[in-house]
Formats: structure tokens, sequence, C-alpha cells
């Protein structure tokens, strides 16, 4: 039986368990609908506005709460287990700084279409608007950063909202819902009816594409002799990338992936160019430069991969694939535009596409350049650099785990040398780049792939920002394996300080952070340390023997940089290629 029937069944037997009218409380309604929504995990912290929801959760064992130490891991923690899993991640937070605690997680998600169900307590109805204690107006707040905000204004209404919620979350463009809870309506009692069904005006994405648009695709497709395919988060977040190898299979055309696309295709394809943009692959970004087709399929022309909008893909007719309709014609002209989900366009092309025939010439072009220019680095058997370590990671995992990153340089590191072959296996914030993601975010996709092992490889800088959850880890043995490459500095900054703004380092010397393996063992964390190669490999395969939590830290060189590197107001051909040219 595979896990939808599970769940489809499970649903099914508490929908008949809770069918006989009952008059119960808000926090009870609450979480049999988060149940009945398939809810397996939820991440929280409590505080008096949700004190009647944490005490219908006494005794309630049906589904995990798991208690992190600040409200910013719960969320990450939700996000992380949304994007390893495909499902929607739930987490609860207070009022007033509980829930502003939730605003940058919430940005996070939204930047990276993250589908999360964001439950807020907050006063009673009587004093909202009166600046009460721990009062905020978090739907006002987080307006700009969420699909849609609820303000619940009785119990009634609780289980269509949380239906209506996770339909809005998970559909369309996914996205986080707040759903804000004054104290009162948990606590009101009223008639629990599960709702089934969902019904919004106005709201209705659209799936199918248009089929004249997909067939001038494929037109463009059999014309072209230099087609590039750039595959984006849609493709993950669609379930979209056996369409898209069968799609580039059967066209044979090159394809790139971008940050938050990694995965969708396999990093080890012969057609797979690797990363375009900013520290992308010299492979990936001059094909799109001198590319006659550029064929965009869930990606939305983020600037980190299109640079100077002026001189990006000045040669290719652009086709553009998005379930948004306001991603397209954004940021770059399109000529073949085509809103619908990404899989269900690909299935439909696939019924018909060509190989493309006239671009023999160009694949013999891509992969000369792709042998010719690799990502390199200068190694060293004094210092531990870096991309060695990711390559060792890489190594000792047959590159099956799912890899969480924070945001800087290691990032990037990452990026280039833990190549991914399956989706969902890459958790990383994209659009906002948030620091202290990385490891939360980790604690999350454990919990929702308990089978698989998840590594969070993070800087010493954003390691130090949500620290406090290696509690968690250590309490509930969540056996989250996280490398640290210490370079004592704010790294990304440190190179653009060093190349952009000639060598005026200004205030990012981390050497005062804290003995990390002291830190880990202090929360109960096993942990070591290495700065050389055999102690890294020793160290790094003790820790992934070990059965739960554990620390490395990788003490690298500070000065490293990421090549390929383009600076801001260059095209994406004119590349920084590093020492190692």
């Amino acid at each position: 039986m595979s896990a939808n029937s599970t769940t489809m069944n499970s649903k099914a037997q508490l929908i008949e368990k809770w069918s006989k009218a009952e008059v119960i409380s808000g926090s009870d309604m609450l979480l049999r609908s988060l149940l009945l929504e398939g809810a397996e995990c939820v991440f929280g912290y409590p505080g008096g506005a949700v004190l009647f929801i944490y005490d219908a959760m006494h005794g309630f064992t049906d589904f995990q709460h798991l208690l992190t130490r600040h409200e910013q891991g719960a969320i990450h923690a939700a996000d992380g287990y949304a994007r390893s899993t495909g499902k929607v991640g739930v987490c609860i937070a207070t009022s007033g700084p509980g829930a502003t605690n939730l605003v940058t997680g919430i940005a996070t998600a939204y930047m990276d279409s993250v589908p999360l169900v964001v439950i807020t307590g907050n006063v009673v109805s009587s004093l909202i608007g009166s600046d009460a204690f721990q009062e905020a107006d978090i739907v006002g707040i987080t307006m700009p950063i969420t699909k849609h905000s609820y303000l619940v204004k009785s119990a009634e209404e609780l289980p269509r909202v949380i239906h209506e919620a996770f339909h809005i979350a998970n559909s369309g463009r996914k996205g986080p819902v707040l759903i804000d809870i004054p104290k009162d309506v948990s606590a009101q009692k009223a008639l629990f009816q599960p709702v089934n069904q969902v019904s919004l005006r106005g709201y209705n994405p659209t799936v199918q594409p248009n089929k004249m648009q997909v067939d001038k695709m494929l037109k463009a497709i059999a014309e072209a002799e230099r087609p590039v395919i750039l595959a984006g988060g849609g493709v993950v977040y669609s379930g979209a990338h056996e369409e898209l190898f069968e799609f580039v299979t059967k066209t044979g055309i090159p394809t790139t992936t971008t940050l938050l696309g990694l995965g969708g295709f396999p990093s080890g394809h012969e057609l797979h160019m690797g990363m375009p943009g900013m520290h992308g692959s010299y492979t990936a970004n001059t094909s799109i430069q001198n590319a006659d087709l550029l064929i965009n399929i869930g990606a939305r022309f983020d600037d980190r991969v299109t640079m100077k909008l002026e001189g990006f893909a000045p040669k290719a007719k652009i086709v553009h694939i998005d379930i948004d309709p306001a991603e397209i014609g954004k940021n770059v002209p399109t000529d073949i535009p085509i809103v619908a989900d990404v899989k269900t366009t690909l299935q439909l092309a696939n019924a018909t596409v060509k190989y493309a025939a006239k671009a023999d010439a160009w694949r013999k072009q891509i992969a000369e350049s792709k042998a010719n220019k690799p990502f390199k680095y200068i190694d060293s058997d004094v210092e531990l650099k870096p991309q060695w370590v990711v390559s060792m990671i890489h190594e000792t995992t047959n590159g099956d785990a799912i890899v969480t990153t924070d945001v800087g340089q290691h990032q990037m590191w990452a990026a280039q040398y833990y190549p991914l072959n399956k989706p969902r296996s890459w958790v990383t914030s994209g659009g906002l780049g948030t620091m202290g993601f990385g490891f939360p975010s980790a604690i999350g996709a454990q919990m929702g792939n308990p089978d698989r092992v998840v590594v969070s490889i993070n800087g010493d800088g954003g390691m130090q920002m949500c620290a406090q959850e290696l509690a968690i880890c250590a309490i509930n043995n969540i056996p989250v394996k996280v490398a640290i490459i210490n370079n004592q500095v704010l790294g990304m900054v440190r190179q653009w300080q060093e190349i952009i703004y000639d060598n005026r380092y200004s205030h990012i010397d981390l050497a005062g952070s804290p003995d990390f393996v002291k830190l880990a063992e202090a929360y109960g964390v096993k942990a070591f340390r290495a700065s050389n190669k055999e102690e890294a490999r020793s160290a790094w395969e003790a820790a992934l023997q070990h059965p739960g939590p554990a620390v490395v830290e990788f003490v690298v060189r500070k000065e490293e940089n990421v090549y390929p590197m383009v600076t801001q107001g260059s095209t994406i051909d004119q590349m920084l290629m590093g020492d190692s040219e």
C-alpha cells in the first residue's frame, strides 16, 4: 500500500471516528483538523495566547509535537520538513513576540514557494487593537509574505479555515498561509463537523496548459540549433522530475538547474551542465548566453541567475512555463508564455515532442566545455579546503543524503561539489538567503525522513543563529549530522569586500566564536574537530557511524573564495574564474 493510500485510509477512519456530532473546544477542533489534513509532526513553542491549544495536546498522542528552543527554529524546521517530503509543514507560536519571531521564516518560505500552515495565538478578541500584553497585528505584519491569512473569529470556523489553509498552501504556486487564533476562540466550544470540500471564489490556479502554446514550444525546439533548458524549483515542487528526465531524454536538450532546482534533474547526466548564475558553472552560463532557445521550466528568472538583465540570453527565444502568471514576463521578456503546472505541461509535451535534431553540433560543444571547464580549486595537503570537505561528504554518503545548508560560501560550495540525483534531497534558502536556516531545517527534514541520512552543512556564522536547537536533537535523539565549515569569518561578505571593495574588510571577523565542539557537548551532542584531511575523514566517518546527532567542525582556510563568480553589473558570461585558471 502506498503512503498516499495509507493517508487516505487514515483520514477516512478519522472522519468515521468523528462523524458523530460533538461539541468540543476550538483547540480540540484545531488538533483534529490538523490530523485530518495529514499532519504528522508540528513544530512549536507555547505561550499565554496558545495555552488552551497546548492544554488540548496534553495526552494527545496522534501526532508528534516537537518543542524547539526558539520560534525561528520551529518555522525553519517546518520548512525543512515541507521541502524534503512534499507535505505541508506546520508550526505554532504564541502572540506578540512569539508570532513576530516567525516572520523571517514566513518570508523564507514565501520567497521559495514552500507550503506551510503557520498557526499563531492572539490576545482575546475583545482586546484586539488595544495594545494588550503581547499583542501584535501578525496578520498585517505578514500580509506581503503570505499567500493568505485568516483571523479566526469563532470556533465553528476552524475546520473550514484549516482545510482551506492546507489547500491554498499546497496548490498553485505553493506558499505559507497564516491562521491567527484569538485565545477566547481556542477555548470556545462549538459543534465539530469535519470539512472535506473546498470552494474558494477567485482562487483557481491554472493547471492545464494551453495546447497551442505547447505546440509553439515544440515547433521552436524542432527549429533550434542551440537550445537550453533552465529548470527551477517548480520542477521539484510539482513532482515533475520524471517528466523532465523524459523531456530531456527525448529532446536531447542540454539542461541547467537553478539553486532550488538542484536534484530535479540528475547532476551526473551527460546533458546536465550544473547551476547557472553568480556562482554557476562556466558551461551553464556560456550556454545560456549563446542559446537560440531558452526553455524556462518552473524558475522565476531570479537576479542571481540572470545577473545583468539587459545582457541575459541575448540571442535566445524565451519559453517560460510557470504556474504563477505574475512571474512570466516580470523580469525577462517572454516569447512563448505557458501558464500551467510544470508536471502537467511536460506530460502533454512528452506525448509528441521530437529530438532536437539540429542541435548535434551544440551538444558536442557543450560536452567539450564541460570536460574543459569543470568546477576547480587549488587543493592543499597543509590546509583543509572547504571544497574538498564537501566532496568528501559526498563520497562518504554516496551522494544519497538529504543536504541542508545555511547561506554563504559553504552554500555555494555545497551546490557545486555535492552532485544531487534525487529530488527533495536539497534544502536551502534561495530567495531570501536566510542565515540560521540550515541547521533547524535539517531537523525538520530528518523528522520527515527518519530512514535517510540528513547532513546539515553550515558556516560558523549561520550556525550560531540557531545553535540552540542542538538541545532538541540531543533530547529527541534526532540523528542529524552537522558539518560546520569554520573559516572564522563572514566568508561571502569577506569575498565581496576583497573583490568589489578593494580589500577594505569591515566587521567580518568571527574569531571570537565559541568552541563548537564544547558547545555541542554542552547540549549533549557528540562532536569532533578536524583541521587536515586525515582528521577530517576520520571525524566525519565517526560522525556518520554514531547513531545519534553529531557535529564536526572543519577548520578551513579563511581566504578561500567561491569561483566562478559574476559580479553585479556583469553578464553571466563575464566570470571571474579564480586562481585555478
